[in-house]
């Protein structure tokens, strides 16, 4: 009896041990701004969400507004932002519910609401037409945007856009957010952070551990964690080809082709979808190949640009 309760006495304290080394409380937003938020970074209240966003390049060249993926960044956009200043006026911002915006204080998900808040950045900075530049997440937003709002985008660019179902996404149902990912806004350690970008890299060996210290730092943010969740329970797609059918923006589809996330065949019914549509594909790259390898994906992008 007495081995009995003392193992059992070992194994709680094994199991409270692990759950108290597992635990991870959000981070200080004064300490995350003053690391991720110094200039040009500013921010912006747009319908009453507080966005961090990045304006840089000529006022007056052709606008390009990147929009990020989910449990993403702006930061994402780094290397290209500082290419494409030289020549356009670059935008960007985490989207409500990541990064330094956090959460969106209505609690809408939607992509309705993504939709309205990306028309009122538009109007607050005098921005009338624009580029959309989108990955996964924000690829979604850029064509629905493009397909909404066809007079205020110049051109679009989608980088391994989503929208289509898979599994555990289908269409008209909302997902069934499982147990362990609930545990998100309690548990996040480097090295889940790190077990789940590793898809999104053709050559994981170029995933830095700068890179996964930021996204963790990030989804750290006060209420991030609880946000994803939100969103992801909010999701409800409906077949895309409706809405693709009406896009009249030249459009770009930029492809990994070891694409972990969302499966490089995708592609095929973009391009069946969207009038004129045309695909660069990334041989050896994965989902993020702005990340993975900046200049060799941005090289396509800027010659279509430029057209």
């Amino acid at each position: 009896m007495r081995l009995t309760a003392a193992l059992l006495l070992l194994a709680g304290a094994a199991v409270l041990g692990t759950a108290w080394w597992l635990y991870t409380p959000d981070a200080s937003r004064a300490v995350l701004e003053a690391k991720y938020a110094a200039p040009p970074s500013r921010f912006l209240v747009v319908d009453g969400v507080r966005l961090h966003i990045r304006d840089t390049g000529p006022l007056d060249a052709p606008a390009l507004i990147l929009l990020h993926g989910f449990g993403a960044s702006l930061h994402t956009w780094e290397p290209w932002a500082e290419t494409l200043s030289a020549s356009y006026r670059v935008v960007r911002f985490d989207l409500p519910g990541f990064g330094l915006t956090g959460a969106d204080p209505t609690g809408d998900y939607s992509d309705a609401r993504a939709l309205a808040i990306l028309a009122g950045l538009m109007d607050a900075l005098q921005v009338q037409r624009a580029t959309l530049i989108g990955n996964s997440l924000g690829g979604k937003l850029a064509w629905l945007f493009a397909a909404t709002y066809p007079q205020r985008v110049d051109r679009l660019v989608l980088i391994s856009p989503d929208g289509y179902e898979s599994p555990g996404f289908e269409y008209g149902k909302r997902p069934q957010v499982p147990a362990l990912v609930r545990l998100l806004p309690y548990v996040l350690k480097s090295f889940l952070v790190r077990m789940n970008l590793v898809a999104a890299y053709g050559n994981p060996a170029l995933l830095t551990d700068e890179v996964v210290t930021r996204y963790r730092d990030m989804m750290l943010a006060p209420g991030v964690r609880r946000a994803m969740i939100a969103r992801m329970e909010q999701v409800e797609l409906q077949p895309p080809e409706p809405m693709l059918h009406r896009i009249t923006a030249p459009t770009l589809l930029l492809w990994g082709e070891r694409d972990g996330m969302i499966p490089f065949g995708n592609a095929q019914d973009y391009l069946k979808a969207i009038p004129g549509a045309r695909l660069v594909a990334l041989p050896g790259l994965g989902h993020v190949p702005f990340e993975e390898a900046p200049a060799r994906a941005l090289g396509p992008v800027r010659g279509f640009l430029a057209e």
